[in-house]
């Protein structure tokens, strides 16, 4: 999430002043934003299909749907914490992947642990992709019955040959069953970059370009039409 960006969040609970107790615990958080309270499930459907929501606070025991029920009918539901005055329904909530499950009268000790929870998973996903990026910086390639450990660093380009694709390198260059879509998938994006609908560069082995072309190891490649845009501000 960008840093000045906030977690957007909505509230459902049948008792208004539940809803005030978590808005309240949420203007403690510079980072999350209440952007409606319900106290009815079915009001706040709209907003959900319209608005990107990041985290529900819901009830359970509510009249004309549980908040249970309500949870299960939603196809793309946010990441949900529980409240309630219940402590019996706390299986079901799990199953249902909740963060979490607090029970009336939410101290803003036991809030701060919720709150937590979802940040850690909201910036899980991140965190392994970088981590994945910094200790991975090679990829295995197979070719006439070999496996290539080749560095990312010493791939120059890479051209599609319909269902294979030729990987070149300082050294050497291979031919591998692979898709270009493919193999651009286990390229890092800091690294590499796609100029044509047939070729992959190396962005550190670019030596000329121009708006209409790029040179490596004095082979010049077309930058394609619908790739400039994209190519323009990469090399910006």
């Amino acid at each position: 999430m960008d840093q000045n960006s906030k977690y957007k969040c909505i509230i459902i609970d049948d008792e208004p002043i539940a809803i005030k107790v978590i808005q309240e615990h949420l203007e403690n958080f510079k980072n999350m934003e209440c952007i409606h309270g319900f106290t009815k499930a079915i009001d706040a459907i709209e907003i959900l299909s319209k608005k990107k929501v990041d985290l529900l606070f819901l009830d359970i025991n509510m009249p004309g749907i549980s908040g249970i029920e309500f949870l299960k009918s939603l196809s793309k539901p946010p990441k949900v914490i529980f409240t309630t005055a219940y402590r019996n329904f706390a299986v079901d909530a799990f199953e249902l992947d909740a963060i979490d499950y607090l029970v009336k009268p939410i101290s803003f000790e036991r809030f701060l642990k919720a709150i937590n929870k979802f940040l850690i998973l909201e910036k899980k996903p991140e965190t392994e992709r970088l981590e994945k990026e910094q200790i991975k910086d090679y990829i295995i390639l197979k070719s006439d019955k070999k496996n290539y450990k080749i560095p990312f660093k010493d791939i120059l380009y890479i051209e599609s040959l319909d269902n294979y694709i030729k990987v070149y390198t300082s050294d050497f260059s291979i031919i591998c069953y692979e898709s270009l879509s493919g193999i651009e998938k286990e390229l890092p994006d800091s690294d590499f970059i796609r100029i044509h609908r047939s070729f992959i560069v190396n962005y550190s082995k670019v030596e000329v370009f121009t708006s209409a072309f790029v040179e490596i190891a004095g082979r010049r490649f077309t930058i394609g039409r619908n790739y400039k845009d994209g190519l323009t501000k990469w090399f910006s």
